[in-house]
């Protein structure tokens, strides 16, 4: 046909051919073809990187395809499938170029779980002296109650901003003493109790394995708020998964913080999921994790302790029962206090060394006396009597379960054990009636308030004929005493 060539494409014609040439001029190179390299002279000064070999040979195939786009041997469809490609190796070579010169940086988390790491206590630093602590002596009493015996269920610390609620509860850490695990365990297991081991330690413990014993720090865990599910109960280990094939368990910061101090602050904004999953882990000290085919369960007994601002929003009444104590803290009004506040403050701004060494004794000698109450505390007996007069009080102030009248008595015979006794007084539960009752009388989440400390000095009057004692000066004056 004259319409078309012997390809079957391209008209045969003679006009047909001038006018194809027209479309598709051979002599100038096309637009998008690699130009020609330019003069040494004329080349931007950037330093000459060394080429692997995938990088050299898609030059050379660059060069070829754009030397060829250039001529005009071929027909005008093939010169712009060259002049397509020629462009896409350039893009990526100009790629690969920049992100040699800029190299990403790969993040890695390091693992956790070793033996090394289930010592590790997550909050490091520097703290300020527990005695170095101003006022607020009923915060620092109950801490101190709660650390000769953690069984009370931990302490919750409201008032307002800048009164120095977290500086408290950190500087506690200073008062954690050494306690005794399993070497190698993953969940601080003790040694010398089988029934609060890991499921690990138990076996090697039944099949009449020597566990070796390692002492380790209390673990102190500051929970934080933005804190996922995961990474509280524990996940899978995707890595190990990947390398060995299998399903390996990753522990979670309920692992960690066994046997130690679990700290939130502005724990009245706490995710709702993860105030579900701390309540399961208080009510029986196990946390039980069942996803993705795997399951696992390790102990998880630790001290609650909690900080809030009270006009931030309220807290869950099911986690705020499960506080042994609830303390208030105000702002001290008196000069003294004040100036001694900004005394230690600017201290230990400049030169915490100095105040540091200044509360060492201090500090020293509160752990010691902690230590002494709690190998005390199980010769610590409590009258009938006495308490009678408590199962009373939570009865006149219609407080709902028994969970009160079980930690005033706790409490009470820690308190005695701390002083030095054998035996719990009157004075030992009007002293701390108030911190362990005052937030177990809401009936009415909305508009009753956590602070009930009148109703309960009420009652104290009634049962005992006395309120509360006045509070001791200093923790100083509670170390020597």
């Amino acid at each position: 046909s004259s319409r078309s060539s012997s390809s079957g494409v391209w008209p045969s014609t003679p006009g047909s051919q001038r006018r194809v040439r027209a479309m598709w001029p051979s002599a100038p190179a096309l637009a998008f073809a690699l130009p020609a390299p330019a003069h040494p002279a004329a080349q931007p000064a950037h330093p000459v990187l060394p080429r692997s070999g995938f990088e050299h040979e898609a030059v050379v195939l660059a060069s070829s395809l754009g030397c060829v786009g250039s001529q005009a041997s071929f027909s005008g469809s093939m010169a712009s499938v060259t002049g397509t490609v020629a462009g896409v190796l350039a893009a990526l070579l100009r790629r690969q170029v920049v992100t040699r010169r800029k190299p990403r940086t790969r993040v890695t988390r390091l693992a956790e779980g070793g033996a090394d790491a289930a010592g590790t206590q997550d909050f490091e630093g520097r703290v300020f002296p527990f005695s170095a602590v101003v006022g607020q002596e009923d915060a620092k009493l109950a801490l101190i109650l709660n650390m000769v015996d953690p069984v009370i269920g931990g302490v919750m610390i409201q008032g307002e901003r800048g009164t120095g609620k977290s500086t408290a509860v950190r500087a506690l850490k200073r008062l954690l003493p050494e306690i005794p695990c399993v070497q190698g365990d993953l969940y601080n297991s003790d040694p010398y109790e089988p029934s609060t081991m890991s499921d690990e330690a138990r076996e090697r413990h039944a099949a009449g394995e020597d566990l070796p014993v390692v002492m380790r720090g209390t673990p102190f865990v500051e929970l934080p708020l933005g804190a996922t599910e995961d990474r509280v109960t524990g996940t899978i280990d995707i890595e190990r998964a990947l390398l060995e094939g299998g399903k390996a368990f990753e522990p979670g910061i309920l692992a960690r913080v066994n046997r130690g101090i679990l700290y939130i602050d502005e724990v009245n904004l706490l995710d709702d999921q993860l105030v579900d999953v701390l309540l399961d882990s208080a009510a029986g000290g196990w946390n039980t994790v069942e996803r993705e085919g795997v399951s696992v369960r390790h102990p998880a007994r630790f001290v609650l302790i909690g900080t809030a601002h009270p006009d931030e929003g309220d807290l869950r009444p099911q986690l705020l029962d499960r506080f042994g104590c609830t303390v208030g803290i105000r702002t001290p009004n008196d000069a003294e206090s004040r100036f001694q506040v900004l005394s230690r403050t600017s201290e230990w701004g400049s030169t915490p060394a100095q105040l540091e060494a200044r509360f060492e004794e201090p500090d020293a000698a509160l752990k010691a006396k902690i230590l002494d109450a709690r190998a005390r505390l199980c010769d610590v007996k409590c009258d009938r009597s006495l308490k009678v007069k408590i199962s009373n009080i939570c009865s006149r102030l219609n407080v709902d379960g028994l969970r009160g009248d079980i930690v005033t008595n706790r409490a009470a015979r820690a308190l005695a054990a701390f002083e030095g006794r054998t035996e719990v007084t009157d004075e030992d539960v009007r002293r701390i009636a108030v911190m362990t009752l005052q937030h177990r009388l809401r009936k009415n989440v909305v508009s009753d308030g956590v602070d009930n400390s009148q109703r309960v000095i009420a009652e104290l009057i009634k049962e005992f004929g006395k309120g509360p004692p006045a509070t001791k000066a200093s923790v100083e004056e509670a170390v020597g005493a």
